[in-house]
């Protein structure tokens, strides 16, 4: 059963409201994009299973715990979420990163794979899926059933902005896959962008227009 978390950290939330001021410059966007995913990554390892290990301290022997089950891989979606990967990463730095490449085709207005690069196990892993935004959520669901189609079979879904409209349709789409969201807003405007939202997330990342 799918599940749904909407991030209700203080932390969390008094970041993404200084993200979503448009005089955030870059630098500090980048950073606060960062470090909420780091934030993020915190919550959503909350369910990951623990093992028994038994090691000596300086003092004496003892029973500690440990990581058990699959091993962890961050994929970001190109390219916004590239600027989530590092804050990942400060938590899990054992974890592997792989990268996933989409643009529209402008007659069908379909996600076309561009660029796709796994670490070899993927399939024996626990994928968390990285993008700022869920918009339309038609990247998000593209690129989620590309990793299935390569034999992916434990994904997670990380964003910290989503307007209703993606999650609806991702629960739809991938019922299997467990949704972890930063802010969930109100709705899309009409040219698709998420209302508050933040803007462009790659445009403010990487200084561009």
């Amino acid at each position: 059963m799918q599940k749904t978390v909407i991030m209700d950290h203080p932390l969390i939330q008094h970041k993404i409201g200084i993200l979503r001021r448009k005089e955030t410059g870059s630098k500090d966007f980048r950073e606060l994009i960062s470090e909420i995913a780091m934030y993020m990554c915190y919550e959503a390892t909350r369910d990951l299973k623990l093992k028994d290990v038994e090691i000596e301290t300086p003092i004496c022997g003892t029973t500690v715990k440990e990581l058990s089950g699959k091993k962890l891989a961050v994929v970001p979606i190109l390219r916004a979420g590239l600027g989530m990967v590092d804050g990942m990463l400060a938590m899990i730095p054992a974890a592997k990163v792989g990268h996933i490449g989409l643009y529209r085709d402008p007659k069908t207005l379909k996600p076309v794979e561009y660029y796709c690069k796994l670490p070899a196990d993927s399939d024996e892993r626990e994928v968390f899926v990285v993008d700022p935004m869920l918009a339309t959520g038609g990247s998000s669901v593209a690129a989620i059933q590309m990793l299935k189609d390569k034999g992916v079979k434990n994904i997670r879904f990380m964003c910290i902005i989503a307007a209703p409209e993606g999650v609806e349709r991702m629960k739809k789409t991938h019922p299997d896959v467990d949704l972890y969201i930063g802010a969930l807003d109100d709705h899309l405007n009409e040219h698709g962008y998420i209302v508050p939202g933040l803007g462009d997330a790659g445009d403010r990342i990487f200084g561009t227009k």
